[in-house]
């Protein structure tokens, strides 16, 4: 799923969970980001040079999820008390399952636990970076970066910036 089919998904499920005021007028921004985006290769997210280097959405999938999601998943996503590692789930669930579970939330109940993902689909400082914030995930998950801030990163590219605007409105 690329990065503009998940803002058409987001789109639905927000409007489905009565979330038209949050992305009210946002349709015409979708299409443009739908045709803006780059090519998103769920299989492999990331890119890492030889020397450690990870490509920007990588880096930007770091800092997102660490800013974010973290609190309950856990620092660079082992886990915690509260929520399952995410290195351990995105080694058997797919991209558009991980995407469905951030947008629509999960509840796994039972006599042992409780455990509440809340649904994130209409909170653009999570959707408008689930694309960086699987590949971080993907590259923990597959075992080539490791824990703790990755040292070197490329820059931010122009499309990166472009893709932020159209979803999140100009800076």
């Amino acid at each position: 799923m690329s990065h503009g089919l998940w803002l058409t998904a987001s789109l639905a499920i927000a409007l489905s969970l009565g979330g038209v005021a949050a992305l009210d007028g946002k349709a015409d921004d979708l299409r443009l980001a739908q045709a803006q985006a780059p090519t998103f290769d769920p299989d492999k997210p990331y890119k890492i040079a030889p020397d450690g280097r990870v490509d920007w959405g990588t880096y930007d999938g770091y800092r997102r999820f660490n800013s974010i999601c973290e609190t309950c998943h856990g620092f660079d996503g082992v886990g915690s008390s509260f929520a399952p590692s995410l290195i351990n789930s995105l080694k058997r669930i797919p991209y558009d399952k991980f995407v469905e579970i951030v947008a629509s939330g999960k509840k796994d109940v039972n006599s042992a636990q409780n455990l509440v993902m809340p649904a994130l689909g209409t909170d653009p400082n999570v959707m408008c970076y689930i694309d960086d914030i699987y590949a971080y995930l993907r590259a923990r998950a597959d075992g080539v970066l490791g824990p703790g801030r990755p040292a070197k990163h490329a820059p931010r590219p122009d499309s990166a910036k472009q893709a932020e605007d159209s979803c999140m409105g100009p800076s």
